[in-house]
């Protein structure tokens, strides 16, 4: 059995008995970090905040007054971003640890008073008219400024979401389906191409060192974007060979961009992906069969331990480099 340092030291009386006595009781009792425990209630803290105070927005417009609670978002927003600016380290080209440890949270309920300022004048007073376009453009640039000046990879997300929503998608995850029409051409097609320019987004960034550490965002958000727009796209419509290109394509991008990264989540939603698209292609060549029974049947007991035993060893694919 191993011994301990502070063991090793009691015994060449190098601590005294209280010493080690103490020692003995911090190593039993080791420190336990709530680092991420905090950092979800913040951002838990941050969001209840912001949708309380919607709710309070709608329950109570006509009693407090359309200036009073404009003056009031203006202020809270104004303080936040006056934080952060106060408070903001000098830009640089890669990674700036935040200066404070809730600078990032404030920043992130100032981006959404924000948003909930403008949501409120385009409502109350139609500031924008039908230049629906302009009201999604404005906060997206802000959201991209803001989150390279304080490198915020939460912020970029709210930009990129924003982008997308300019090109008419939603990205919510309880929108992708319900709130984008997917029997139109044009937007499958405004979806894989802002998936792709998401993609050559991160690989510039990498090449030009310039924030480096965003690339995951852009290459998650363009990855879901490609392959969920490519996938409906083979359903939807009858040129399914070109979808299928895209899809395979794209998987096998992402799984030498894996590989090559050693990245289990990309190497995952590669394969999903894959397997998703192969499927809707063996169900539908194989639906007319006499015996498509029985072949799907087989199908899904090969197809399923093959996923099973390829996660299994995926380590070993993701650590091979010859």
């Amino acid at each position: 059995m191993r011994t301990s340092i502070h063991n090793l030291l009691k015994e060449e009386h190098l601590i005294s008995e209280e010493q080690h006595a103490f020692i003995d009781a911090k190593a039993k009792n080791p420190l336990f970090s709530i680092f991420w425990e905090l950092r979800v209630l913040l951002f838990l803290g941050v969001t209840l905040l912001s949708s309380g105070f919607g709710i309070l927005i709608y329950e109570n417009i006509d009693t407090i007054g359309h200036h009073t609670l404009i003056a009031i978002i203006v202020a809270l927003c104004g303080v936040c971003f006056w934080y952060c600016f106060k408070h903001k380290k000098p830009f640089s080209f890669h990674l700036v640890e935040s200066p404070t440890p809730v600078f990032d949270y404030i920043l992130l309920l100032g981006c959404l008073l924000f948003l909930t300022l403008e949501g409120y004048l385009q409502f109350q007073y139609n500031i924008f008219g039908e230049k629906y376009g302009l009201a999604t453009i404005i906060p997206t640039c802000a959201f991209f400024f803001f989150a390279y000046s304080f490198d915020h990879k939460g912020i970029l997300g709210m930009g990129i979401s924003g982008l997308a929503l300019w090109f008419g998608i939603a990205l919510a995850p309880k929108d992708i389906f319900d709130g984008n029409n997917y029997k139109e051409i044009n937007l499958i097609l405004s979806a894989i191409g802002l998936g792709v320019v998401l993609i050559v987004a991160a690989w510039q960034s990498n090449k030009e060192d310039f924030k480096k550490h965003f690339d995951f965002t852009y290459l998650n958000f363009g990855a879901h974007l490609i392959f969920i727009s490519s996938i409906l796209g083979m359903i939807n419509f009858d040129y399914k060979w070109a979808f299928v290109l895209i899809v395979g394509f794209f998987c096998a991008l992402f799984i030498l961009y894996a590989k090559r990264e050693q990245s289990f989540y990309f190497l995952l939603i590669a394969v999903f992906y894959a397997y998703f698209a192969f499927t809707y292609l063996f169900i539908l060549l194989a639906e007319n069969v006499d015996f498509a029974f029985e072949m799907f049947f087989m199908y899904f007991i090969i197809s399923s331990a093959f996923i099973i035993f390829f996660f299994l060893n995926y380590k070993k694919f993701l650590t091979n480099t010859k």
